[in-house]
């Protein structure tokens, strides 16, 4: 078998395009991929479409490749930490799909698990169903959403070994075991790599067979979007 072990970003990412559609782990800054988004900003790749919570912040996260405007069109659930997202989106610089967080969620679940659609009763009535189908079960209504699934996922654990086994850490284990699922090609970077069986397999959160590809991390910030402190 042949090892999916790269020594840096340079080399996990290499065959992203333009035009491809991306796929990110992470929830507002925790545990977000800022290795291979780092990478991505040196590649110059643009016209991309990205799925992920949220868009990072103005200097930060998926905010970077806002700034190169690499970003063609964002699909997230919550944009209230970047301004220069809603200049460009107000400009028509920038497309964007906006989900209700579960539903972002189960889209990228379902495009992994490889269900092409499913129905859910939240947005309906709302500008979120625009365009799409209704349906009524037992006397409710609920619209399809359509599974997604990227050409690339990029996902940050805490641990991995050699094979892609990934353990993430607390906050962090929110978007990323879905966005691991849901890649053509799964890059996943880990603070720590160790080799296979040294994870505990029942602690084990995203297993290997996902994972394409795999690298050491290095200069991770770990920044806090807001932080707030008590008075006492």
């Amino acid at each position: 078998m042949s090892s999916k072990v790269y020594d840096n970003a340079a080399l996990a990412l290499k065959g992203v395009q333009d035009g491809m559609t991306l796929i990110l782990g992470g929830f507002g800054l925790c545990g977000i991929p800022e290795n291979s988004i780092t990478m991505l900003s040196e590649m110059g790749v643009k016209n991309l479409t990205c799925v992920s919570n949220n868009a990072g912040v103005d200097d930060f996260g998926l905010g970077i490749l806002l700034q190169k405007r690499q970003i063609k069109k964002m699909i997230s659930s919550y944009v209230g930490e970047n301004a220069l997202f809603e200049k460009l989106y107000m400009s028509g610089e920038l497309e964007v799909e906006f989900c209700p967080q579960g539903t972002i969620a189960e889209r990228i679940r379902a495009g992994g698990a490889g269900i092409p659609g499913f129905y859910t009763p939240t947005g309906v009535g709302t500008l979120v169903a625009e365009g799409k189908e209704v349906k009524n079960f037992d006397g409710r209504d609920y619209i399809l959403e359509r599974g997604i699934r990227g050409d690339f996922a990029f996902v940050k654990a805490w641990k991995g070994d050699k094979f892609g086994n990934l353990i993430y850490r607390k906050t962090a284990r929110n978007f990323n075991p879905m966005a691991a699922m849901a890649g053509k090609i799964t890059i996943a970077e880990v603070e720590e790599l160790v080799e296979v069986g040294q994870l505990d397999p029942d602690h084990i959160h995203t297993p290997g067979v996902y994972v394409q590809r795999i690298f050491k991390g290095v200069n991770y910030q770990n920044r806090i979007e807001q932080k707030t402190v008590s008075k006492g």
